[in-house]
């Protein structure tokens, strides 16, 4: 995002970004980094007074890997929430994200399908099997106070079949679960595109949400680039969490509008514009 402006090298974007104000670093792929980068992001991070945001700890856009109760989800499942635990600890996360793969959906295209055991599932025992996973994923993260947050990705114009798709399936899916390492990420452009109505639903799942991600729509660009009333949405988020003395990390996951450094400035410029502070 900030690659024209501070160059190539990771630690000079997050110092860039610190000194245009931000106060937090999302990246994704962190668990794809060598872990001794992983170790200086996180002592710049502390050294700046910054957070760490989330970084990926699973997602399967292929499988019904939490839909479907089979072994070897189980064990890829978990062997990767094990390594997000020394991930995290490296770089001073407290957040990652979690993707629970795609509904069973193999078998609508083919009604004798059944690699993974079978006709498709009923959405009942998807849903209690994803449940149960979550619950042994869980009971591996909370000794490390950490909190994976699922993601509900948008059908319609990049994730097709995915078993997460809306914040009340999230919200329901948490409370099931029930542990503070299992939250939502709220991501603003997904939930725009799937059902709208953002300010009610944010307020519906308050207590259940634990990161928000932001991209405007449609384009998922910045904030100020499409249908998105960010500064309202933003205004509603910090009033609330003004009288209930919480905070979050908000994610800038989306791309530039334009390219170089006026493109890198255009996006400081929309935050600046959305900031209810």
């Amino acid at each position: 995002m900030f690659k024209a402006s501070a160059g190539p090298e990771l630690l000079d974007q997050i110092r860039f970004a610190h000194d245009q104000g931000f106060t937090a670093w999302e990246h994704n792929p962190m668990a794809t980094v060598e872990p001794k980068l992983q170790e200086k992001i996180g002592q710049l991070l502390r050294d700046l007074q910054m957070k760490m945001g989330v970084f990926v700890a699973y997602a399967d856009f292929e499988r019904p890997s939490f839909a479907v109760k089979k072994d070897e989800f189980r064990e890829e499942v978990t062997s990767k929430i094990k390594a997000a635990i020394d991930v995290a600890r490296r770089c001073g996360a407290s957040h990652c994200t979690v993707v629970p793969g795609t509904i069973d959906q193999q078998s609508i295209h083919d009604p004798t399908w059944n690699k993974y055991g079978g006709s498709r599932l009923a959405e009942g025992y998807q849903f209690a099997n994803a449940v149960d996973l979550l619950r042994e994923c869980s009971e591996l993260l909370e000794p490390h106070e950490l909190t994976m947050v699922l993601e509900p990705l948008n059908w319609r114009a990049n994730h097709g079949g995915v078993f997460l798709q809306r914040s009340d399936q999230a919200f329901a899916i948490c409370r099931a679960v029930d542990s503070p390492s299992c939250k939502i990420l709220f991501d603003i452009y997904h939930q725009q595109i799937t059902e709208g109505n953002l300010i009610p639903n944010i307020d519906h799942c308050w207590n259940e949400i634990g990161y928000f991600q932001t991209g405007d729509n449609p384009g998922r660009k910045e904030p100020g680039t499409g249908e998105i009333n960010y500064a309202r949405v933003c205004q509603h988020i910090h009033d609330r969490c003004e009288l209930e003395n919480k905070s979050f990390v908000f994610g800038m996951e989306h791309g530039n509008s334009m390219r170089g450094k006026g493109g890198e400035q255009a996006v400081i410029d929309a935050y600046r514009l959305i900031d209810p502070t």
